[in-house]
This record gives structure tokens, C-alpha cells and sequence, in this order.
């Protein structure tokens, strides 16, 4: 990874949260501690942010729509490029001319826009990213809800019922999540769930794009159970007993093989 990269990632990292830690840092950039140590100091040496014992903070407060339990859309881009664009392309082949579509915001679920490019759909998404995208390369009519714009994950959220969402039916909903279990899909953030729950209302089908390593992580808030599901789409990395408990509960699961991306792909997919 570049170091104009981490530097952005760092950076958002530490505006998102207010403090970071230099190991969750080198986590997130994949980067040593000690060139995480290197960066922090050459930020604060240009006042971007502040060095703190054991990590950085922010050099002023977050806004109020700056900030939400998951993590910034900059850092969790930087996370398994290729199997979310392999992911992305298997999810688009599920895409039927003229259907109306919901794409739920998510670093995976963004890069399904450049498949999307020679399709006319309707397209719902909460993301702005993603409805930026659309808007300027495909043919797509895209609507977004009503909401405030929180700014890190590019999301589009609304504590109101009267957003939008209810006038739209979509024969499927394209969405993300932070972990997978015999419980259902799991979120962190509980203004992310009750967005999430709201669109999936408005679709006949769930289509969840989720990494191998979502299997084998955890958190503590149940989107939706499995028998909500009616597709899963992973990469190839997916374990046999995971496997086996999507079959077990009637899941159609798709594996999208990460070899198919090509290596200058992966490096122009965030």
C-alpha cells in the first residue's frame, strides 16, 4: 500500500473514532506498527492530527453526522479488494434487464456499480457513493431516501418513517454485513440496522455479498435471521461448515472465485 493511501486511511480512521490505536491502525492499512509510528508523526508534523501515547487523536471534534459504529468507508475499502470485486460482478450476473434493485451502502456492495455501467435498472441505494457513480456512468435511474449523509460511510440515513423507501418494491435488495452466523446477518450499529431492515421490507429478495472472513466474525446486533436470506454470494475462501449451514438453512449460496480478478483490476477497485 502507498503511503498517500495510508495516510488517508489513518486520517479517517482517526476523525471517525477521535483516537486510534497504532495496532488498530497497522490493521487497517495492513502496514507495521512501526511505519504506522512514522505516519502519525509525519501527519502531526502537518497538523493533521495529534500524537497521543500509543496511537493518534483527531485535532478537533467529529461532526455529529460524522460518525456511526462501523467503520469509515476509506478504511474498510482497503480490506480484500479482490474478493469484494469478484464478489461485486458474481452479484450483477443476478440482475435481470429493467428490474428495480435496492443496493444497500457498503464497500462491497459499491463495487457492483462497475458492472452496472451498460444495465438500465431502477436502482434505490442509501449510498451516496454509490448513487454518485450511477449517476454519471451508467443509464440507471437511481433514487436515494431521504436522510442526513453521514459522511464516513457515505450512507444516507433517516430515523423518519417518510423517507421514500416505502413507495419503492424491488424483486431484490443487494446488502452487506459485519458478520454471518446460525443467528442471522449481524450489524455493529443500530441506526445501520434499522436502515437496513427498513429496505429489505421493500424486497421480495435478499441478497447478502459477504467476504469468507464475515463466517468467522462476530457482532451483536441480528439484522435479519438466515430464513430472511434467499442468496448468499462469497469468494472461494468460504469453509465447508460454513457452507454447510447456509445449505441447512435453504440459502442459495454463489462462490465467486478470486482468481477471475485480474491484479491491475484490484488495484483501481476502491
Amino acid at each position: 500500500m502507498h503511503e498517500r493511501e495510508r495516510h488517508r486511511i489513518i486520517l479517517s480512521a482517526v476523525e471517525s473514532r477521535h483516537v486510534a490505536a497504532v495496532g488498530e491502525l497497522a490493521e487497517l492499512t495492513g502496514a507495521s506498527e512501526a511505519t504506522i509510528r512514522r505516519d502519525i508523526a509525519t501527519l502531526a508534523g502537518r497538523s493533521q492530527l495529534r500524537r497521543v501515547r500509543g496511537g493518534a487523536e483527531a485535532t478537533q471534534t467529529p461532526s455529529p453526522y460524522g460518525r456511526i459504529g462501523s467503520p469509515p468507508l476509506v478504511a474498510s475499502e482497503a480490506r480484500k479488494r479482490r474478493e469484494k470485486r469478484a464478489i461485486a460482478r458474481a452479484a450483477v450476473a443476478l440482475c435481470a434487464a429493467d428490474e428495480a434493485i435496492i443496493i444497500n451502502g457498503g464497500t462491497t456492495t459499491f463495487q457492483m456499480v462497475h458492472h452496472l455501467t451498460a444495465m438500465r435498472l431502477q436502482v434505490l441505494t442509501n449510498s451516496f457513493q454509490t448513487a454518485e457513480h450511477l449517476v454519471r456512468h451508467s443509464g440507471c435511474t437511481v433514487l436515494v431516501p431521504a436522510g442526513a449523509i453521514y459522511r464516513e460511510q457515505s450512507l444516507i440515513i433517516s430515523p423518519f418513517e417518510a423517507d421514500g423507501i416505502a413507495h419503492f418494491a424491488a424483486a431484490r435488495m443487494f446488502m452487506g454485513c459485519r458478520a454471518i452466523s446460525a443467528l442471522g446477518i449481524a450489524e455493529a450499529d443500530p441506526l445501520i440496522v434499522q436502515s437496513e431492515q427498513r429496505l429489505m421490507r421493500q424486497a421480495a429478495e435478499i441478497v447478502v455479498l459477504a467476504d469468507s472472513s464475515k463466517f468467522e466474525a462476530r457482532s451483536p446486533m441480528i439484522v435479519a435471521p438466515l430464513s430472511r436470506i434467499g442468496t448468499i454470494v462469497t469468494d472461494d475462501g468460504i469453509a465447508d461448515d460454513a457452507a454447510a449451514m447456509l445449505e441447512a438453512a435453504g440459502i442459495r449460496l454463489v462462490v465467486a472465485d478470486r482468481a477471475s480478478v485480474p491484479e491491475e483490476e484490484v488495484a483501481s477497485a476502491a
